[in-house]
């Protein structure tokens, strides 16, 4: 599993790669955790490479997106592909973030 950041105008972009299953998760969290500083900004996670996501891995976004909440920061989920949008959609996180 990987994660790169990038600062793009007033957006963070944060783009995964690999499947998020629970070890993947638990490789990104300290990276993750540390960007929650950041989170009450514009934040773009961009999904285009990510194969697979576990429960382990929809708790980081969940998280990410609760202190997005706390800080007036927006949580955007970009390029998501069908089995993970399907996942998604069975646990209500299409509800919970904006999906692009």
């Amino acid at each position: 599993m990987e994660v790169s950041v990038s600062h793009e105008k007033n957006e963070i972009i944060v783009r995964f790669s690999g499947r998020m299953d629970t070890p993947g998760a638990q490789e990104i969290a300290p990276q993750m955790n540390a960007l929650t500083e950041e989170a009450g900004k514009t934040v773009i996670l961009d999904c285009t490479d990510l194969t697979y996501i576990s429960s382990s891995g929809l708790r980081i976004f969940l998280t990410f997106h609760k202190a997005s909440l706390e800080k007036g920061g927006k949580v955007i989920i970009r390029n998501i592909c069908n089995e993970i949008r399907n996942v998604f959609m069975m646990t209500g996180f299409l509800n919970l973030f904006e999906i692009q």
